[in-house]
Formats: structure tokens, C-alpha cells, sequence
């Protein structure tokens, strides 16, 4: 009798489960439209793939971290005619289509998700709650962020020395506090090299006497980050670091976007520190 109840709850909470899972299918929304390739992310995590009727067209560059979930998805220009003919239940965006494009949604009465640009993170994990809770998937995404959490509790107890790092890019760039690049650092357990709060270009005179104990490289390996003549980033004491230093490889899909998967730049970050010490 005890184990026929067992069964019973069992097969109750069973149902239970399903109807709950069945009525926040029933209000997610089923036809569902990405403008650019950070909301891209957002869309492919979240959405069931039957709900997702196209993709921005850079949804499998390699600067898309989801790029491989997006293989065979159709893709839209972000143009308001073309999004409208696929009439779309809801339109998540970061930036495509222009600021504009909402205004224009309004009036056939196209709901637009904005994916903000998250600068910490803790804006980092409520915009992946915001935006699991807008596509239906509410669980997922308090799954995601708990096991963001993990990770960053993790990586707190290692307690290793302090290294600085300079972030650079091909174009010659670099950023200092007041960014999510240094909010990893933080998280990472390492110094940012760059005293200037914001973007800034790299500080040649000053790596021209002292110098990081590393470099963290980024959009080194995308084609879109073009260097030009005048990048700082081919200057001769620029290139010495990235030549001489330890050099930390940060895929641009990692920091491109504000979302969970900047976890992983931050776990690179720190087994470079630890190699390094």
C-alpha cells in the first residue's frame, strides 16, 4: 500500500509538472524574431527551435557563441518590411534594425524584447533572468545564472597571487574600470593594467618602461576587427607585448555580447593567472 501511494504521488507531481510546463509553453511566444547577434544568443538559449522563425544574418559567425545551434535557422536584415512579412509574434533585439525599429512595431502590434548592454555582472545575470522569463523559460534561466554562480564561487576560493593583465585588441584598444572587460578581471582574481577609467587606446609610452605580467588578446582571430595602419596595435612596443608576455586568447563570442558565456573568458582568465604564478 506505502509504495502504491509512492507511485501515486509520484505519477501526481508527475502531472502536475507537465501542466506547468505546458501552461508556460501555452504563454511563451511561438514565432519569434532575432535583429543582431547579441539577441541572437538570448533567442537560441531560451527558445524552443520550432518557435524561432529567423536569426540574424550573423547568427553563425564566428563571434556568435551559439553559432553552432543556429546552423540551419533562416536569417532576416534586420529592415522592419522584412521582419513584418514573417509576421512575428515578438521581435528581441540589442541594437539591429536602429532604434527606430520599435516605433515602427508598435502600430501592427509586434512586441519588441530589448536586450540591454549589460556593464557588470550583476546586470550580466538579471538581464539572462529578464529575458529566460520573456521567452518562457523561466527555470532555464535561473538555472543558468545559479550555475554562473558556481563558477564564480569557484574560481573566489582558489585565492591566488594577483596578476595584471592588459586587455588588447587589433584595433588597438583597450579598457579600463567601468567596463564588463574589467568587471572579468575582477572576477577572475587579476589587476587591469589600464589605469583610465572607460575605452581608451593602448597606453604605448607608458608599456614602453612598465609593463603587465599578461595580455589578454582579443578579436585577434575575427576578420572584422580590421587593424589598420594606424592601430596602435601594430606599434613596435604593442607588438613586443603580445610577443614576450604570456598571452591569454579571448574568443570574441565570449565578450562581443553581455551574457552568461562571459563565464568563460573569466575561467581563461584565471587558469592563464594561476599557469603564470
Amino acid at each position: 500500500m506505502v509504495f502504491r501511494a509512492i507511485l501515486a504521488a509520484a505519477a501526481s507531481l508527475s502531472l502536475l509538472a507537465c501542466v506547468q510546463a505546458a501552461e508556460r509553453k501555452a504563454d511563451a511566444p511561438r514565432r519569434i524574431v532575432s535583429l543582431d547577434y547579441c539577441a541572437d544568443q538570448y533567442v537560441l538559449k531560451f527558445a524552443d527551435r520550432e518557435d524561432i522563425l529567423a536569426l540574424s544574418p550573423d547568427a553563425e559567425k564566428r563571434y556568435s557563441y551559439m553559432r553552432a545551434e543556429a546552423a540551419g535557422i533562416p536569417t532576416v536584415r534586420p529592415r522592419t518590411a522584412d521582419v513584418l512579412v514573417l509576421q512575428p509574434d515578438l521581435v528581441v533585439r540589442t541594437y539591429g534594425g536602429g532604434h527606430d525599429i520599435a516605433n515602427f512595431m508598435e502600430k501592427p502590434g509586434v512586441p519588441v524584447l530589448q536586450i540591454g548592454f549589460p556593464q557588470t555582472l550583476a546586470e550580466v545575470r538579471e538581464e539572462v533572468l529578464r529575458a529566460g522569463i520573456a521567452l518562457g523559460k523561466p527555470e532555464k534561466a535561473r538555472e543558468l545564472v545559479a550555475d554562473m554562480d558556481r563558477r564564480l564561487e569557484t574560481l573566489a576560493r582558489r585565492g591566488m597571487p594577483r596578476k595584471t593583465v592588459l586587455y588588447m585588441t587589433p584595433a588597438g584598444v583597450t579598457t579600463g574600470e567601468g567596463t564588463l572587460v574589467h568587471e572579468l578581471f575582477e572576477a577572475a582574481g587579476i589587476e587591469n593594467f589600464q589605469t583610465q577609467p572607460g575605452w581608451n587606446p593602448l597606453p604605448l609610452e607608458r608599456l614602453a618602461y612598465e609593463r603587465p605580467d599578461m595580455v589578454a588578446a582579443s578579436f585577434f582571430e575575427s576578420e572584422t576587427n580590421h587593424v589598420d595602419n594606424w592601430s596602435a596595435a601594430r606599434h613596435p612596443v604593442a607588438r613586443a607585448q603580445l610577443r614576450e608576455l604570456p598571452v591569454v586568447p579571448l574568443e570574441g563570442a565570449w565578450t562581443a555580447c553581455g551574457g552568461w558565456f562571459v563565464l568563460d573568458a573569466v575561467e581563461a582568465l584565471a587558469n592563464a593567472a594561476e599557469k603564470a604564478s
